[in-house]
C-alpha cells in the first residue's frame, strides 16, 4: 500500500514538473530521474518560503500561485519588492550549484504549490545520470546569465544620464 502511495506521488510529480518550461528538455525517462528526487508542498498566501541570508539548499518551482521577492535595502531599510514569480517560473536556482545563503527573501502573494529541487538531490541525480544533470546545470546558467543581463540593464537604467569618465 505504502510503496503505491509513492508511484502515485512520484507519477504525479512528473504530470507536474513535464510542464515546466525549466524541464522541456527532457523526455518522460529523463522527467522520471528528477521527479524521483522532487519535493511538493503548499504555502500560504503571506507565507515565508525563505528569507534572505538563511543558508540556501534548493531551486523551487511554481505550479500555481505567485511569490514575491524581496530584498533588505539600507535606505528606507526596509525590504523592497524587486520581483514576482508566477506560475512556471523559478526561484533559488543557485542554491543547488553554491554554497552561500538565500541572496532575498521569498513569499507567497497568495496560495501557491511548489515542487523543489534539493541541492542533495540535483548532486544525486549527477550521480545517477549526468546527462540529465548537465542539462539541469545548462538550464541553471542559462537562467543565471539571463538574470544577471536583466539585473545589467535595471542598473544601467537606474543611473540614468551619469556619464562615466
Amino acid at each position: 500500500m505504502e510503496n503505491d502511495k509513492i508511484a502515485m506521488t512520484r507519477s504525479r510529480l512528473i504530470d507536474l514538473i513535464m510542464d515546466l518550461p525549466f524541464f522541456a528538455m527532457l523526455d518522460s525517462n529523463e522527467l522520471a530521474v528528477v521527479a524521483k528526487h522532487m519535493n511538493y508542498f503548499e504555502i500560504a498566501e503571506g507565507e515565508t518560503l525563505f528569507k534572505e541570508g538563511e543558508p540556501g539548499d534548493s531551486v523551487c518551482f511554481v505550479i500555481s500561485g505567485t511569490l514575491d521577492v524581496y530584498k533588505e535595502v539600507r535606505a528606507p531599510n526596509k525590504p523592497v519588492r524587486i520581483a514576482t514569480i508566477t506560475k512556471n517560473r523559478s526561484i533559488g536556482e543557485m542554491a543547488v550549484i553554491d554554497e552561500y545563503t538565500r541572496s532575498a527573501t521569498v513569499s507567497a502573494r497568495d496560495d501557491a504549490c511548489i515542487v523543489s529541487l534539493t541541492k542533495k538531490g540535483f548532486d544525486a541525480i549527477m550521480r545517477e545520470n549526468p546527462k540529465v544533470g548537465a542539462a539541469i546545470l545548462k538550464k541553471i546558467a542559462t537562467l543565471v546569465s539571463m538574470n544577471l543581463r536583466r539585473t545589467s540593464a535595471q542598473l544601467a537604467d537606474s543611473v540614468g544620464d551619469s556619464v562615466i569618465r
